[in-house]
């Protein structure tokens, strides 16, 4: 081997070690926002201010992780001026974390619901709906990281144009909640209180849903956004 050859082969290594610390990290931050996501909700239920404490205050590492991975992704654009696949690769990082930020933010304010509960002693009554839907929501969190992982296209896609059952257990809960307010007038606090928890949980399956149109992208280099499911299918089957 000549010494150049030599010096090609550890450079791509380290852009290979680059690439696989940056999706560490992306799913380590992926991983500590689904905890987040499980305590608010757990601190909602319970109305267990300590717990909800703990969220908001966890957020602030959110924020860092997300900071540090977006450097990171800079100093590999800069550096390595990858192309092709490795350069979807970084985009769909620098992308994912923002998505995985803002769940952070949703679980916040969650648990900033659960602060407001704690106080209250009016019922909601969503408890066993609230389950089910964080449930559903961290099982498509998790399947979207999993899938970034794993490159796989078509858990990213069953992810991605799912969502039937988050609909059926977020309009169980919404509706529990409206009925509530319209009978018992001294719920009506708390039952907004939830609802605004319940809108939350949606947002975070949307973000999970990003999550998941990215490794599509990084894959294949589809971009499925606004796009009819039966032409994504068309032009995943021809690749």
């Amino acid at each position: 081997m000549t010494e150049q050859n030599g010096h090609r082969q550890h450079i791509s290594s380290q852009f290979s070690e680059e690439l696989s610390s940056a999706t560490a990290q992306l799913l380590q931050m992926g991983g500590l926002v689904e905890k987040q996501v499980l305590t608010a909700v757990d601190a909602l239920i319970e109305r267990d201010s300590g717990d909800a404490e703990m969220v908001i205050e966890s957020d602030k590492r959110i924020n860092a992780m997300e900071v540090n991975i977006d450097d990171e992704c800079f100093r590999i654009l800069a550096r390595r001026q990858p192309t092709a696949g490795d350069l979807r690769l970084v985009l769909a990082i620098s992308k994912a974390i923002v998505d995985i930020e803002r769940i952070g933010d949703e679980a916040s304010r969650i648990a900033r619901q659960a602060i407001i509960l704690s106080e209250q002693t009016e019922e909601h009554g969503i408890e066993v709906h609230m389950r089910r839907l964080v449930k559903v929501v961290t099982e498509m969190l998790s399947g979207a990281l999993d899938a970034f992982a794993r490159r796989d296209v078509d858990k990213a896609l069953e992810i991605a144009q799912g969502g039937q059952e988050l609909d059926v257990e977020s309009a169980a809960a919404m509706g529990v909640l409206a009925e509530r307010i319209r009978q018992y007038a001294d719920c009506v606090d708390a039952a907004i209180t939830a609802m605004w928890a319940v809108r939350s949980l949606e947002r975070v399956s949307d973000h999970a849903r990003n999550i998941a149109e990215y490794v599509i992208y990084m894959v294949d280099g589809v971009d499925i956004r606004h796009t009819e499911v039966d032409a994504v299918l068309d032009r995943l089957r021809g690749r």
